[in-house]
């Protein structure tokens, strides 16, 4: 073959992939149909390898095709069908058929994977159908495990299946899929009821499901993406809305996000982008703490929270939209007031609308316009006050030195070297004391360049124009230089400042956001990066009914606290920064400057937002144990009004028609009154067991001693105690099943309740079956039977205690076995669940924790 191909260029053959969400959707099927109707246009088909896996629709599109045969491969005992790809490639059809992408190969082959043989026959120019379902892609391996508890061992790379030509999705929903497999359409009977209570639970091919579309939906985009950029478009397509809303920082920016979320919302599958422009410098005037809220509301809509850099903040958003395919940008009316306006020119609304293009600019108003007052930024030096000291006592001293100096050297200079040498003092106390100190050195310089060095000489006047030029050169040259110095020492200043800032935010909020962050770590990070003593949450409770918040009546409860001495109201705080009407988070130590105060509001957010998550969490746990004691109380009245009474009565009636004078019975009547007295008695203290143990769990009295515990051995001493009804059971629990931890007598009692169930409601001649696998880390035990089942609303009121669904005699229990087992089972940590059993019945699914050895 290799000789036959060496003398010509033999063109990459081109790739097709069925790609499905789990087995059973039909890929092999639509990959043998693409064979089939390929070979029906003339097409050189062979079938290089498929598996039908026993499936008679899948096996009878075999027929017509070529298939070539498979390669047998001995390893370790046994033999092994794989593949034959020399024989593929000696055939040299147009067209392989190779199911399974995702395979792994018997060791000795040469390839390890199926998909590195696919490669060969692509570079023989071999076009390729395979399929592959979506838990076997490499980069959501870990993701499908976390959803279905199953590990997948055989992987393909995403980089295969992206560079495929064709990638065609082979779609079912749950509820069909699951309904192919109960007829028997995807597995053997066997097999069938372990898959539906497995792998094949409707969550399960529902997540798979979604995450197959949501993949071949990311690889149409980057197809549209490489199609737009190979033909050089660069116009917007409106494939779908894609709103970017532009934040700044600003108050409005809540509003703005609202806006565009709903504009978003009109359409079907529209995209919310928020996207935030800092300067290439690093510097940035927004609110770090209302970004980070803001970020939270876009994330909570659904939306992406985005940050770019750009120093031209019109030209930055469009570039930003444009990549993004974004077919409408929202931006908040202007702040600045109309004077401002006025003087500056078109602001940052007015250059986005013109520079668009297909792109739609809305502008909301909101409350905050028209808001920034003032004209010009207010001054902020970057120099320390020592360097400015030095820079006045250098001026100080440079000036008559300099013109003492150049007095002694007037016969060999002339007033050009004169200036220059007045400018390098200039400069010289720029860079030591900044702006001031170099703007009156360049004063007092062009003075004594008048009085002593320009003719005429020891007068304040100027003889020549050039002169006069020249000093006023050197003023502005001073005047300039000194101003950039001192700009640059003020920018050095901030963007030291920022990212300190920056990190310390980042970091805060990742540990937040981790649920690491507890609240007494996040008052003792405050503290030391502020450099203060002590850090309190407060929280204000009312001292009398209509006191005012925040009054001198309020009370003021410490939630946390961090250092020494912590404060306990806010009046007594240095610094106390309000999170809501009735938080505040305190310090002590010093007054902050008013950039500190800035980034500590977004430390109180932080507080907040962990106290909030705290509480929540508090009150879900504590709500459980009310929750439950409320139902139980329920239910324990209902049991008193109703099934206490009723075995009482029977037996009551028994025995006082015994005692009666009147009528004198026979042996055969008064066995039976003896029996129904003994039977209603018998379930009496049933009853009264079950209510106590009850009783018992709910008050957490129940003792438990679990241990690693066999299946096989319960389910043993279950059926024992079922004699001689235990004889009709089928248990199929195989070997492999490791042993669990649980209680071995609260875990038997649980099977007996679940067995007698399964046995009351079992048609004659389908016993009940037992059987059991392993889910993940859990053991799943499950009770199979074959009576009519239960409605899908009444499968969770089963489990309510002294609830038969209907029933209202007495003779098939009261209600409270199931109760009682899933209560028993819930204590041992594991679950009790209830699903329909393929074929019609019920099948009730203990699921209990593994046994791990040590």
């Amino acid at each position: 073959m290799a000789g036959h191909l060496a003398g010509r260029a033999v063109p990459r053959g081109q790739l097709r992939i069925y790609l499905g969400a789990a087995a059973g959707v039909g890929k092999t099927y639509a990959m043998l149909s693409e064979g089939h109707r390929r070979a029906e246009r003339d097409g050189d088909v062979v079938i290089a390898f498929a598996e039908p896996h026993g499936r008679q629709h899948t096996a009878a599109l075999l027929d017509g095709l070529e298939v070539i045969a498979r390669a047998r491969l001995a390893y370790r005992g046994a033999t092994f069908e794989e593949m034959d790809i020399d024989a593929v490639l000696a055939r040299e059809p147009q067209i392989a058929l190779v199911d399974e992408l995702a395979h792994t190969n018997v060791p000795g082959s040469r390839n390890a994977k199926r998909w590195q043989d696919v490669e060969e026959l692509l570079d023989a120019g071999i076009d390729v159908i395979s399929a592959v379902n979506i838990q076997h892609l490499e980069s959501l391996n870990d993701v499908v495990e976390q959803i279905t508890g199953v590990p997948q061992r055989e992987t393909v790379p995403d980089a295969v299946v992206r560079a495929a030509d064709q990638v065609e999705l082979v779609d079912m929903t749950a509820e069909a899929l699951r309904r192919r497999m109960a007829h028997g359409n995807i597995y053997p009977p066997e097999k069938i009821d372990a898959a539906l209570t497995n792998y094949f639970r409707t969550g399960n091919l529902t997540a798979l499901r979604e995450l197959a579309l949501l993949w071949l939906a990311d690889k149409v985009d980057e197809g549209l993406q490489k199609y737009r950029a190979e033909h050089d478009i660069h116009a917007t397509w409106e494939a779908r809305e894609r709103v970017v809303v532009a934040l700044t920082g600003g108050p409005e920016g809540d509003t703005l996000i609202r806006r565009a979320a709903r504009i978003a919302a009109r359409s079907s599958g529209g995209d919310l982008l928020a996207v935030h422009v800092t300067k290439s410098d690093g510097l940035t005037g927004a609110n770090p703490a209302n970004l980070a809220r803001q970020r939270q509301l876009v994330e909570s809509l659904g939306g992406s929270y985005h940050q770019v850099v750009g120093d031209d903040i019109a030209e930055a958003l469009l570039t930003f939209a444009k990549a993004e395919n974004a077919t409408q940008l929202v931006l908040g009316a202007s702040r600045r007031p109309w004077l401002l306006a006025l003087l500056t020119g078109p602001g940052i609304g007015s250059r986005t609308i013109r520079d668009s293009g297909p792109i739609d600019v809305h502008i909301v108003t909101h409350a905050h316009v028209g808001s920034r007052w003032g004209l010009l930024p207010r001054y902020r030096g970057g120099i320390t006050p020592r360097r400015q000291i030095a820079g006045y006592v250098l001026a100080a001293v440079l000036a008559p030195l300099v013109t003492v100096a150049l007095a002694h050297f007037r016969s060999g200079a002339n007033l050009t070297s004169d200036v220059l040498v007045f400018l390098v003092a200039v400069i010289a106390v720029a860079l030591t004391g900044g702006f001031v100190p170099a703007l009156l050195e360049a004063i007092a310089g062009s003075l004594l360049l008048n009085y002593y060095f320009t003719p005429p000489i020891h007068q304040w006047t100027i003889a020549e124009a050039n002169n006069a030029l020249a000093l006023g050169v050197f003023v502005a040259v001073g005047l300039v230089v000194s101003w950039v110095v001192d700009t640059t020492a003020r920018r050095t200043k901030q963007a030291a400042r920022a990212n300190a800032e920056s990190e310390l935010l980042a970091t805060t909020a990742g540990s937040i956001l981790r649920g690491q962050g507890t609240l007494d770590a996040l008052l003792d990070r405050a503290r030391e990066a502020f450099g203060m003593r002590s850090a309190s949450l407060l929280e204000c409770r009312q001292a009398a009914e209509g006191s005012p918040a925040r009054g001198p009546a309020a009370e003021w409860t410490v939630l946390a606290a961090a250092g020494e001495r912590p404060v306990r109201r806010p009046d007594d705080a240095d610094v106390n920064v309000p999170i809501t009407s009735s938080l505040s988070l305190a310090l002590a130590g010093r007054a902050l400057p008013a950039g500190d105060r800035r980034v500590l509001g977004a430390f109180a957010t932080y507080a907040g937002v962990a106290l909030e998550q705290q509480r929540l969490a508090a009150e879900a746990e504590a709500a459980k144990p009310i929750a439950a004691a409320d139902r139980m109380r329920t239910a324990l009245l209902a049991a008193v009004s109703h099934d206490l009474r009723t075995p009482l009565a029977s037996a009551k009636a028994a025995v006082t028609s015994l005692r009666s004078p009147d009528v004198r019975w026979d042996a055969a009547d008064t066995e039976e009154l003896l029996a129904t007295a003994d039977e209603s008695l018998d379930r009496l203290t049933h009853l009264v067991e079950n209510l106590l143990d009850m009783s018992r769990l709910q008050a957490g009295a129940l003792s438990l001693f679990p241990r690693p515990t066999g299946l096989d051995e319960i389910v043993a001493r279950a059926l024992d105690n079922l004699e001689p009804l235990g004889r009709d059971i089928d248990v199929d629990i195989p070997e492999s099943v490791p042993a669990v931890l649980a209680d071995p007598a609260i875990l038997e009692r649980v099977v007996v309740n679940l067995i007698e169930n399964a046995l009351r409601y079992s048609p004659a001649g389908k016993p009940p079956l037992l059987t059991a696998s392993v889910l993940g880390d859990r053991v799943e035990l499950r009770v199979i039977d074959r009576g009519p089942g239960i409605p899908e609303q009444d499968k969770e009121r089963m489990f309510v205690p002294f609830q038969r669904l209907g029933d209202t005699d007495n003779t098939t229990g009261v209600g409270l076995g199931l109760a009682l087992s899933r209560g028993l089972t819930e204590a041992m940590d594991g679950t009790l669940t209830a699903e329909d059993t393929p074929g019609g019945g019920l099948t009730m699914t203990v699921s209990l924790p593994a046994a791990h050895g040590d």
